[in-house]
């Protein structure tokens, strides 16, 4: 008899937007006609940048001759890509980042939900509430957690985000081995400053644990005094991983590309207190669980960090900014209290009410589609996410709809 890993049957079922879509639907059946518009998601809605398509074609044509044909590629990823990203993403910065501290994969969400497996079930762990799903569920899938009772799991260290300390969470009142943060924040929106991200280091420096750090949405940030990166921290490289992605930066949700940066200088330790190279791990399970990404898409990676793609892809990020800058705007001006929507996409708004309750006015009265913060944990619960992806024209009519609604 096959027996099941009983740690996925602790796991709540994905309500959130399993539940949306059945709300949606519902509405949808109720409503025939009336058009929708889903400021919900996190998807991009803009094609990709010219100088990423360009290199798409050029790639692919490559495929077709015998001369210029690739089968495999390395693992960790093309030293083209690589090194283009310690250069344009960390060296320009001032962040010490070599080429080989560097594994390419098809996405931050598999890399921040697979990295767990390097460590012991019995190590402690750390995550933010209000906090993006998979960090939580991959460590429950894992069985480093008890069962869920009240909506949190035994044996997790939650990290409260509030309006209070600005969603940026507080340092550990209990020892723990392994922190998950994600600057700027999904769903919350919030931004971490220098200050505050070198104190999570010197936390993880002084209790030998380990930062993971999700920069997913790094390239949304136009402080020029917040942090891109960890690795811009002094004595970060010895505490920190980090994850990015070209989904959010460059559009590619659907072609998918992201990357890794484990630093050679970041250790973990076995029972003895003997210490193991991360790098070293971390490379023997992508050697044995991955295949690499394909080379046409590393190609239109590397475009997008060229000159021409950087400035492609500063214009995106623009555009979504100015709509994040449009509903933030318009929400506060109807008397909602907001975080985000400045230096990220999504904007978290006080709805004043039950997360649910207010994704119902919203969507009943104005047609229009977020993401009820409960789902995101206990912390997120009276709030709700607004996404900046969608067109311009959409968002404004959005808004529009909304200030009706509750004017009426």
């Amino acid at each position: 008899m096959i027996k099941v890993n009983r740690n996925y049957l602790k796991l709540k079922s994905s309500y959130l937007f399993s539940e949306i879509s059945k709300r949606v639907a519902s509405f949808e059946a109720a409503s025939p006609g009336t058009p929708i518009i889903k400021l919900g998601i996190g998807d991009v809605t803009l094609p990709l940048p010219r100088a990423c398509i360009d290199a798409l074609h050029r790639a692919v044509g490559e495929l077709a001759e015998k001369e210029t044909f690739k089968g495999y590629g390395p693992e960790q990823g093309y030293e083209f890509l690589r090194e283009a990203i310690a250069a344009e993403d960390f060296r320009s910065r001032g962040a010490r980042v070599s080429a080989d501290e560097i594994f390419v994969s098809d996405g931050a969400k598999c890399d921040t939900a697979n990295f767990q497996e390097l460590f012991s079930n019995d190590i402690r762990v750390a995550i933010p509430d209000p906090v993006y799903p998979v960090y939580l569920d991959t460590n429950v899938m894992a069985g480093r957690t008890g069962q869920a009772i009240n909506g949190r799991y035994e044996g997790i260290a939650y990290l409260e985000c509030t309006r209070e300390n600005g969603f940026v969470p507080g340092l550990p009142e209990e020892p723990v081995d392994l922190v998950y943060l994600c600057f700027p924040n999904n769903p919350t929106g919030a931004t971490i400053t220098r200050e505050a991200l070198a104190a999570w280091v010197r936390y993880a420096r002084e209790n030998r644990a380990l930062i993971l750090f999700d920069a997913a949405y790094e390239v949304f940030i136009r402080d020029p005094g917040l942090p891109r990166s960890i690795f811009e921290i002094d004595g970060a490289r010895e505490v920190a991983v980090e994850f990015r992605s070209f989904s959010k930066t460059a559009g590619f949700t659907g072609t998918r590309c992201a990357y890794t940066v484990v630093p050679r200088d970041c250790f973990a330790f076995d029972d003895s207190g003997e210490k193991h190279s991360l790098h070293a791990l971390w490379n023997r399970r992508q050697t044995t669980k991955f295949n690499g990404v394909s080379y046409p898409v590393q190609r239109a990676a590397q475009a997008a960090l060229s000159g021409e793609g950087k400035a492609e892809v500063a214009s995106l990020v623009d555009y979504y900014l100015n709509n994040a800058r449009h509903v933030r705007e318009r929400m506060a001006a109807l008397g909602f209290a907001c975080t985000g929507g400045e230096n990220s996409p999504y904007i978290w708004v006080n709805a004043g009410m039950g997360s649910w309750e207010f994704f119902d006015l919203l969507l009943e009265k104005a047609g229009v589609v977020c993401t009820p913060g409960a789902g995101f944990g206990k912390c997120g619960e009276g709030y709700v996410r607004i996404s900046a992806f969608n067109d311009f024209d959409r968002v404004q009519e959005a808004m529009e709809r909304i200030g009706r609604a509750l004017a009426v």
